[in-house]
């Protein structure tokens, strides 16, 4: 056994110091290698939207199709028994193989490209596939964006590793990869470099413009190859009725931004609540499914994507009485799918929200100021736009990704003034966007600013003590002085008797007790740790020495905390920050990326 698994990782390495040869060589050449990954990314996850969306239809077919003719004794309820079915695979399939893969896709591409250098195991593109197609084709309230992004990283970032390229080339492969799966699902070259370059990446340069420019087009044209050049909502042509109805768009606009608002509270409270529940965590699915199963009964609507529902409000066809309860039903539904642990993306359901609250609001003014207003459909189109600029802040994406989706320019004036206004007021309202709230909660922080420093190419796990010494919780304060004099260190982890970590001691609650006193360590030890993962950033790790008299920080299990993996202390950082930037951290020609 041992024989064939050293012969397996022999091949392994062998493979790879191939590809690092031919990159120098193709390096050598003058072929634009970077390039050249660009658009082998494009081409993969283009083809990966195309398999994701027919994928959908099949096991949407399969689900309700052959739901009904399995349970069609039950009439309409059947389908209260829909979404719980898909949930009760989700569910595990996440919690056995990949955790990263549950809930919207994007929050962890940005923690992947901020604090963990690009890094996405490979695995995740498949639970992701499998896990988002069959929650969205069981009914879960959710979109296809974030599993095609976190889909088309993940190749992205599978080309990075095996190529061993630096952490910022492969930063840079996700960044394709989200993009390509954007423009491959949405047929939408331009919203998947903004939203790379917006959302993603937080930063423009003109290499990464160009080279996420290179994989979103090259995605397009796959995407078109199958599903031709078709806009995905079908809507009439629209024109300013008044030059009033300016005012009116920028009220959606701020209306927009505290809906969002509402959106993001509700969602991150289910997920709370949800955390909170004293269940075990591959059955919540179950729950949510069966609470959205309960609302399809009497608003289908809510189920899937919905961008069908959204044709509908486009054309003017939905009845107020309708439209205003779904705005909070919609909401409640995508809520319970991905707090409970559902697979799926924000960005439809914010489209949605946006285009049922959009419908009300033009209702309402055909109502009150029929000489002045145009058709609901074009605040519904607005709508849509404004409500995820305000979710996500990302208000270039919104103006320019609902344009392509539509191919009316005419609207574009007041959509531009929506968006602008309801991220305005979004911010003011909260700092964070539905993506990096998520993040916050994961620990990790996202850039300020256009500047990465060298620390964010360095995982914990990286540059961490792996043999550092450690001292039980019951030992005598005699042996503990005896191990500070010993080592020269001034603090420890502080295990227990089943070598779990529990706390860390340090020389100065040492000092602070008498000679004599007959304590032991546990007397005195800290137990409110503060402690690392091995996935994180340096820089994340440094910001949580800032106000704190500690030199170390235990690193630990994100699935277990009290497993004590190593320390990493201040002499880590600054080691390791000195080679990054004496040494470089790239592994691959800089032609490569």
């Amino acid at each position: 056994m041992i024989s064939w698994l050293n012969h397996k990782i022999k091949d392994r390495l062998d493979i790879y110091s191939y590809l690092q040869t031919l990159l120098k060589l193709l390096h050598r050449a003058h072929v634009p290698i970077d390039a050249l990954l660009a658009i082998v990314v494009g081409i993969a996850a283009g083809l990966g939207a195309v398999g994701f969306r027919y994928l959908l239809e099949i096991v949407t077919d399969l689900f309700f199709v052959g739901g009904q003719d399995l349970l069609g004794s039950m009439g309409k309820w059947y389908v209260v028994l829909i979404p719980a079915a898909g949930g009760l695979l989700v569910g595990p399939l996440v919690y056995r193989f990949a955790r990263e893969a549950q809930g919207h896709g994007v929050p962890e591409v940005m923690a992947a490209v901020v604090a963990r250098g690009g890094r996405i195991r490979p695995r995740v593109a498949i639970v992701k596939t499998l896990a988002s197609s069959i929650c969205i084709g069981s009914g879960g309230s959710v979109g296809r964006e974030g599993p095609i992004v976190q889909i088309g990283s993940a190749i992205g970032s599978t080309i990075g590793q095996v190529l061993r390229l630096s952490p910022g080339d492969i930063r840079l492969l996700v960044a394709c990869g989200a993009a390509g799966g954007i423009s491959g699902t949405f047929n939408a070259p331009l919203a998947g470099v903004l939203f790379s370059m917006e959302i993603i990446l937080h930063r423009y340069t003109g290499r990464s413009f160009g080279l996420v420019a290179l994989s979103s087009v090259t995605s397009a044209a796959i995407a078109h190859a199958f599903f031709g050049d078709s806009a995905v909502f079908l809507i009439p042509s629209y024109e300013l009725a008044s030059s009033w109805e300016f005012p009116l768009y920028i009220l959606l606009g701020v209306i927009a931004a505290f809906v969002a608002y509402l959106f993001v509270a509700v969602l991150y409270k289910s997920e709370n609540l949800f955390e909170a529940l004293k269940f075990p965590p591959y059955l919540k699915p179950v729950i949510g499914g069966l609470a959205v199963g309960l609302i399809g009964v009497f608003y289908p609507q809510v189920f899937g994507v919905g961008y069908g529902t959204v044709d509908f409000i486009l054309a003017g066809h939905l009845a107020l009485s309708l439209l205003l309860p779904l705005l909070l039903i919609k909401i409640l539904a995508t809520s319970l799918t991905l707090g409970s642990g559902g697979s799926g993306g924000v960005f439809a359901p914010s489209l949605f929200i946006g285009a049922v609250l959009g419908g009300a609001f033009g209702n309402i003014g055909n109502e009150l100021l029929p000489g002045i207003t145009g058709p609901e459909g074009a605040y519904a189109l607005v709508g849509m736009a404004a409500v995820f600029a305000a979710a996500a802040r990302a208000p270039a994406t919104s103006i320019v990704i609902l344009f392509e989706m539509t191919r009316d320019y005419d609207i574009i004036l007041p959509l531009i003034a929506a968006v602008v206004v309801s991220t305005i007021v979004a911010r003011i309202l909260r700092r964070e966007s539905i993506y990096t709230i998520k993040m916050q909660q994961q620990g990790v922080s996202v850039p300020d600013d256009e500047q990465w420093d060298a620390l964010r190419d360095i995982q914990v796990g990286d540059a961490m003590t792996t043999e550092y010494p450690t001292i039980d919780y019951d030992a005598s304060l005699a042996d503990l002085n005896a191990l500070f004099i010993e080592t020269g260190h001034h603090g420890f982890p502080v295990l227990d008797e089943h070598q779990n970590l529990v706390g860390i001691v340090t020389v100065s609650d040492l000092r602070s007790i008498k000679p004599g006193s007959g304590q032991t360590v546990k007397d005195i030890a800290t137990f409110d740790l503060v402690v690392a993962f091995p996935d994180q950033s340096l820089h994340d790790a440094l910001a949580q020495f800032w106000g704190r008299d500690v030199g170390h920080i235990p690193v630990v299990d994100r699935d277990d905390r009290s497993k004590l993996l190593g320390v990493v202390r201040r002499h880590n950082i600054v080691q390791a920050y000195a080679d990054s930037t004496q040494m470089g951290t790239a592994s691959a020609p800089s032609g490569a990326g």
